[in-house]
C-alpha cells in the first residue's frame, strides 16, 4: 500500500470518529438518549390524574402491641 493510500485511509478513519454519537453529553450534561428518557418520564408523570377525592389521612396513633 502506498503512502498516499495509507494517509487517505487514516484521514477517513479519523474523520469518521468526529460525528456526534447518541450518547455524547449535550445540554445539561445528559446524553441524547438520557434526555429522551427523561422527557418520556415527564410526560408519563404529567399524564397521571389525581384521584377525585383525597386519600384518607394516616392516623398518628401507634400500632397495637403484638400479643
Amino acid at each position: 500500500m502506498g503512502k498516499a493510500a495509507l494517509l487517505t485511509t487514516l484521514a477517513a478513519l479519523a474523520l469518521a470518529g468526529c460525528g456526534k454519537a447518541d450518547d455524547d453529553a449535550g445540554r445539561g450534561g445528559v446524553s441524547a438518549s438520557e434526555a429522551k428518557a427523561l422527557d418520556e418520564a415527564a410526560q408519563m408523570l404529567e399524564a397521571r390524574r389525581l384521584p377525585a377525592s383525597p386519600a384518607p389521612a394516616a392516623s398518628n396513633q401507634a400500632a397495637p402491641a403484638p400479643r
